[in-house]
């Protein structure tokens, strides 16, 4: 399938473009020192997702939650100076090293388009993290509803068909199984799976998807989509 049909990338953030695995580990490890030294990746991010599923919302008003819950199930500190440290940190939560450059090129030739499950006051963080590329984005404050849910992906698509696009021209790209690539190939979204952890065992700080969806596309960084699509 060629990248010639399509005029529009939309992109989810968390995870795809923000490496938010590397942000909690180390928010964890920091809050926790010798507590958390001999605590696995995986021992650090089952709680996490657990925490995710058991208090969805916007990051500005649960994140504080979420570090209680993994610290309770790990027994590290549970004040209100360390919850406040977690939620500090979500917004400094670093980019991918091929991330900026990447959209960069990508810019040049399609509409980019933000879609993500965070809220606004996060998502302008990580915008500027990652240069401002976006020419716009749809963030939980907008969407009202977290991906997967459905009503996220048609209230993105209303927006982008009052612009004059039609859904055959967008490419959605995502990390996420259960959050993006299942829901997209159900709604008939082309799709591209940037997937992140190629090469690692499980699903990492993202809930099990049940399936793994086959995508459209599927490359290991945006680095390599940027590549591909310059290659054509």
């Amino acid at each position: 399938m060629t990248f010639n049909r399509f005029k529009v990338l939309t992109f989810d953030i968390v995870g795809t473009l923000i490496d938010f695995e590397t942000g909690v580990l180390n928010a964890f490890r920091d809050i926790g020192g010798k507590s958390s030294e001999n605590l696995t990746d995986d021992q650090i991010f089952a709680p996490y997702v657990a925490a995710r599923s058991k208090y969805p919302g916007r990051y500005t008003d649960i994140m504080r939650d979420v570090y209680l819950h993994v610290a309770r199930e790990l027994k590290l500190p549970e004040t209100e100076v360390a919850a406040n440290y977690f939620q500090a940190s979500i917004l400094s939560w670093p980019a991918f090293k091929d991330s900026c450059d990447a959209l960069k090129r990508l810019r040049k030739r399609f509409r980019l388009v933000a879609m993500t499950n965070s809220d606004r006051v996060h998502y302008s963080s990580y915008a500027l993290t990652l240069g401002d590329p976006f020419h716009d984005a749809v963030t939980l404050d907008e969407g009202r509803f977290a991906k997967p849910d459905h009503r996220f992906f048609f209230y993105t698509l209303g927006r982008l068909s009052a612009s004059g696009f039609k859904q055959e021209e967008i490419l959605h790209v995502a990390q996420s199984q259960y959050h993006d690539m299942g829901v997209g190939r159900e709604l008939g979204y082309a799709i591209c799976w940037i997937e992140r952890r190629m090469g690692k065992q499980g699903f990492g700080g993202h809930p099990h998807p049940g399936t793994v969806t086959k995508p459209d596309y599927h490359f290991g960084t945006v680095r390599e989509l940027a590549d591909a699509i310059e290659r054509e």
